[in-house]
């Protein structure tokens, strides 16, 4: 049996947070998830049995902050799985947490490595209640109590750019241009609200395009795709989405539904 539950946020919190969801599920032999890089960082809470990152072969914190990911992982689970995530607009974890966010690129970070008092005891209460609608309660207290306004003017810099990114644009220096920026600024102050440089961000939003496209136009051709999604080639695209799903895309569909977290 599995529930999973997507809630929208307050209209104080929905700029920088897309969503959050909530999964339970019951399995009593051991099951495996394949995840991918959606372009978004999160902050996870275990409330019951933890997942297992066959990565790095270690169990995934009871509470964590992930960064920007590269590539796929696969995650073991067994038994009672009871989990919520908040998921952060590209540039959203900024507006709550002060650390750099570009140094969590690849990383699940906890309250304790963080000595972040605030958001250890947020993790306490979620782990001993097990009514989610005062669960998301909480975490809605947590983050307006910490919701700093950003820049607007790099804020607005920041959200062209990755508006052109959504579209295709690539080229960072078109990017810099857009933003009224030089190359380098550009590209220090995206890593530091996105948690990515230009370059890596836009290559793990080109996937969860194609994603997206395969999701509503199951009938189109790879070639077709890959030109339609900005690579080279076909054999560009075969690379990144080995690099970043660890199959091709034929072997991508016959073992996934292609589902994209980033443009649902």
């Amino acid at each position: 049996m599995e529930e999973f539950k997507v809630i929208q946020p307050s209209p104080l919190i929905a700029p920088y947070v897309k969503n959050y969801w909530l999964l339970k599920t019951a399995c009593d032999s051991p099951s495996l998830a394949r995840t991918v890089p959606t372009g978004m960082m999160s902050l996870i809470f275990h409330r019951g049995n933890r997942l297992l990152s066959t990565r790095n072969n270690e169990l995934q914190p009871r509470a964590f902050l992930s960064g920007q990911e590269k590539s796929f992982d696969d995650l073991q689970y067994r038994g009672q799985i009871n989990m919520i995530s908040v998921v952060f607009n590209p540039f959203g974890m900024r507006a709550f947490f002060s650390i750099p966010i570009n140094r969590l690129n690849n990383l699940r970070v906890t309250a304790e490595d963080l000595e972040d008092k605030e958001l250890l005891e947020l993790e306490r209460s979620l782990t001993s209640t097990g009514n989610d609608h005062l669960c998301i309660l909480l975490i809605e207290q947590f983050l307006l109590k910490r919701l700093r306004y950003l820049a607007e003017h790099n804020l607005q810099r920041i959200e062209t750019a990755i508006r052109l990114i959504n579209t295709g644009q690539t080229d960072v220096t078109t990017l810099a241009d857009t933003a009224c920026l030089s190359r380098k600024q550009f590209q220090r102050v995206f890593s530091e609200y996105v948690g990515a440089n230009p370059k890596e961000f836009s290559r793990t939003i080109r996937f969860q395009r194609a994603l997206h496209i395969l999701e509503t136009k199951p009938e189109i051709s790879l070639t077709t795709l890959a030109y339609g999604c900005g690579y080279s080639d076909q054999s560009h695209m075969i690379k990144e989405f080995k690099a970043f799903s660890g199959y091709t895309p034929t072997e991508y569909l016959a073992n996934c539904e292609p589902y994209s977290d980033y443009f649902a």
